[in-house]
């Protein structure tokens, strides 16, 4: 397995400056798995750029330890990649062009990159689950590993602010953007002020979000009336590749259902290339106004008019305007069976037997995202973007759970590597399951998450009321008047139904 790292990567790697803990981490993994990290030719050419000159000698002298791609193909030839990313503007483009077009290739089986234009070029270019960050390349090796090797992330953790260490070098970009940055600290310290934090295995933060109730009106243009809201005032991650920013969104949104919040909003400084900003926009945010500080404000209806919602389509709410989701009688339902051993690792918080505020010891990947993946030999007919998806826990716990809605579909795949490639960012399937799996006929769903049943809906009450003979073996297509049986005795919030 190859993996090209761009020359931001190599920098931090090899300039003369303390070499961060998750790219040693990153290159560690890289060389168990007996992979190989490779540069890019045009990398010698961006570093020769460099107006510091004794770094420049010192990254010149040390990168002929890594191998370079061997003839990279000119991607000024192909006129079908050119039409998507456009001239180079820059030398800089050039090289995240060249960079990009090894991917496309296939010279390389990953790009690593911190660089966020080259992320939003890899979208477009339909390769963007092959263009990882740090992060997100750590969590992509997992598979390969020895379970003595691999590992995951520390629980998050509910905490005072007061608790926390205000001179974690995680907060010095907070204090340069914001000068008062330590006075307001210290006030919301002694409000005891709560967040949800997550702490590196070194004890320093890697993710936080602080929240707060409000009841007033927000000062901006164009300004917004009293109201209830959470208030997501400081919102920031850097521990990439767990998915927590993800996570902080489904905690936040929960939040606001148990507290009957309407509204969550939070002001931004937003950059040219923002990643916070897109997760906000993904997930049902829109930039609404500007404060009188020159911070953008962003907004999401956690309760939505649901006559604002007439014509959408059912993956257009789902996507937009989550948790909320369709289940009218023209939207096609089905049970999806899981063993217990998927289902756990799919449905974290279910396997705890715990509340999102409650989880303690350790929490996975798939258990932090919305946005999941599902790998079975169901050969059903049907599925397709915005059906509805009841989960339903196999062998003991024999009930439905959770709700979902789909994304896509994927059939008779048969390729790993696509496998791997389709999975990547969702959840964690180790290469002995996927290999295993591979022996028959694999579908690949891909979906939403949206809600867990208050009260899960168990086998022996659905054949008792005429929806199920039997527990399902395989995903089973049910008409919408089970379905509304279903619906009300798992408790389902009908606030968040749109039919």
């Amino acid at each position: 397995m190859r993996f090209l790292l761009d020359t931001n990567i190599l920098i931090h790697r090899e300039d003369n400056r303390e070499v961060p803990a998750e790219l040693q981490k990153l290159l560690r993994l890289i060389n168990q798995i007996g992979g190989s990290a490779i540069l890019h030719p045009e990398s010698i050419r961006e570093i020769e750029r460099d107006r510091d000159t004794n770094r420049k000698e010192i990254v010149k002298s040390k990168i002929l330890s890594y191998p370079f791609l061997e003839k990279p193909s000119d991607y000024s030839r192909d006129d079908g990649f050119m039409n998507v990313v456009g001239k180079p503007s820059t030398p800089n483009d050039h090289v995240d062009n060249a960079l990009l077009y090894a991917v496309v290739r296939n010279s390389v089986d990953y790009l690593v990159t911190e660089d966020i234009g080259i992320h939003k070029k890899a979208s477009r270019l339909n390769v963007k689950e092959r263009v990882l960050s740090i992060g997100e390349a750590r969590q992509r090796l997992q598979p390969f590993l020895p379970s003595e090797i691999a590992s995951h992330p520390s629980a998050l953790k509910v905490e005072f602010v007061y608790n926390l260490n205000v001179k974690d070098v995680f907060f010095d970009s907070l204090r340069q953007e914001y000068p008062e940055f330590n006075d307001w600290f210290e006030n919301i310290s002694r409000e005891a002020r709560q967040c949800w934090v997550y702490q590196q295995s070194s004890c320093q933060i890697g993710a936080l979000l602080i929240r707060k109730i409000e009841i007033e009106a927000i000062d901006a243009v164009p300004p917004l009336p009293k109201k209830k809201r959470l208030k997501l005032s400081t919102f920031k991650v850097e521990s990439t590749g767990y998915k927590i920013g993800e996570l902080f969104i489904k905690l936040a949104v929960q939040y606001c259902i148990e507290n009957s919040i309407g509204e969550i909003y939070l002001t931004h400084f937003t950059q040219a290339e923002d990643t916070l900003v897109d997760l906000l926009v993904e997930y049902g945010f829109s930039k609404i106004a500007k404060n009188p500080r020159g911070e953008d404000v962003f907004l999401k209806e956690v309760l939505i008019e649901k006559q604002a919602l007439s014509g959408a389509s059912p993956l257009t709410i789902s996507k937009h305007y989550w948790p909320s989701f369709c289940d009218g009688p023209n939207v096609t339902k089905f049970i999806v069976p899981i063993r217990p051993a998927y289902h756990d690792r799919l449905f974290v918080e279910l396997k705890e037997l715990v509340t999102l505020f409650e989880m303690a010891g350790q929490f996975i990947v798939e258990g932090n995202t919305i946005r999941k993946a599902y790998l079975c030999h169901s050969r059903i007919k049907g599925l397709s973007p915005g059906t509805l998806l009841l989960f339903y826990r196999s062998q003991r716990k024999q009930a439905i759970t959770s709700i979902g809605i789909t994304e896509d579909v994927l059939a008779d795949v048969d390729d790993k590597d696509a496998i791997l490639n389709a999975i990547e960012k969702r959840t964690v399937y180790s290469e002995p399951e996927i290999n295993e799996m591979l022996k028959k006929h694999l579908m690949i769903i891909l979906f939403t998450w949206h809600f867990y049943l208050k009260f899960p809906v168990t086998m022996e009450w659905m054949r008792a009321n005429g929806i199920l003979s039997a527990p399902p073996q395989s995903i089973l297509k049910i008409p919408h008047d089970s379905y509304l049986k279903i619906k009300a005795k798992g408790g389902l919030d009908e606030r968040f139904t749109i039919n």
